[in-house]
């Protein structure tokens, strides 16, 4: 079924096409059409290739693997919209990359995900959609509309469906309790955290757990799945202190470096994911499972388009 409206228009990078194409899809509009290619020293060269004037253009690119080469790709993009006279130019972002540099954690360090945020407006963004950010406060990086997708949702659907017994949602640390709570009052599931000690950045040490794991079904929700090192450790101190079986789950597989062969040698079942970040084949091991956002942000631009409330999709 095709959408009425046709100043809509969906345009993709080349982040995550397969994604773009199913948000399309739900939508019932023809993906825009646009070339991304390199000149012969790398630099980004875009064709819009089609008329947008007055139109409602909505962007759809990750700033995931290789963040600098898609975040690029993005800003040369909105431009480009820009100088074609669209009317709006909303970005959709699965993954906002740089959250993680969200502060000043020590002296002289920059706050990354706010310079990122200085430069999609200046290059004439109207709006960001993106999901689950990796700091809530990242939205106020913006003077301009930011929607945040949960995708706890997604997640605790999944794990509803499998009809665990004794669950106990479990955070990786402090700084995800809310994930949990949230994802813990979805499944009515209390929750445990991990009290963890980081001596460098990308390495993680258990310290102890709080909260009742043992002879339980521990789910792990966190935000990125990295290096796995310490869903790797979290699975291990989990099954140590007594838990029954240990899954875990996250809404970005950034997965880089020694991720896939410490999540193969984890104590942890199952792994689940969304599809924010696009997956290489080789990545694709049996204990992962990659769940679909494609339909709810398809229902978010929907939204936006039409100037209806988006938060009843939280």
């Amino acid at each position: 079924m095709s959408y009425v409206d046709s100043t809509l228009k969906i345009f993709t990078l080349n982040s995550n096409p397969a994604l773009a194409e199913e948000i399309a899809s739900h939508i019932g509009v023809e993906m825009g059409k646009s070339s991304v290619k390199r000149f012969s020293d790398g630099e980004v060269q875009i064709n819009i290739e089609e008329s947008i004037r007055g139109d409602d253009v909505y962007l759809i690119q990750s700033t995931s693997e290789p963040a600098n080469e898609h975040l690029m790709e993005l800003l040369i993009m909105i431009d480009a919209c820009k100088r074609a006279s669209a009317k709006t130019i909303n970005v959709v972002i699965p993954y906002y990359g740089y959250a993680r540099q969200d502060r000043k954690a020590r002296s002289r360090e920059p706050i990354t995900a706010k310079l990122v945020a200085n430069l999609l407006e200046t290059a004439g963004v109207t709006r960001v959609l993106t999901f689950d950010l990796h700091a809530s406060q990242i939205q106020g990086f913006f003077d301009i509309p930011v929607d945040q997708l949960l995708g706890s949702r997604i997640l605790s659907s999944y794990f509803l469906e499998k009809n665990l017994e004794d669950l106990v949602i479990v955070s990786p640390d402090h700084g995800g309790v809310v994930r949990a709570r949230r994802m813990a009052d979805l499944m009515d599931a209390p929750i445990a955290i991990i009290d963890k000690r980081r001596p460098r950045p990308n390495e993680a040490e258990v310290m102890n757990i709080v909260g009742h794991i043992e002879n339980k079904t521990a789910i792990i929700i966190d935000d990125i799945i990295d290096t796995a090192g310490t869903l790797q450790l979290a699975g291990d101190a989990l099954m140590k202190h007594g838990a029954k079986e240990v899954y875990a789950c996250a809404t970005h597989p950034v997965l880089s470096g020694p991720a896939i062969s410490r999540l193969e040698d984890s104590q942890i079942k199952e792994v689940v994911v969304t599809n924010t970040i696009a997956l290489p084949e080789e990545k694709k091991i049996q204990k992962l499972v990659q769940l679909s956002v494609g339909s709810l942000m398809a229902d978010a631009i929907i939204r936006v388009h039409e100037q209806t409330s988006v938060s009843t999709l939280f």
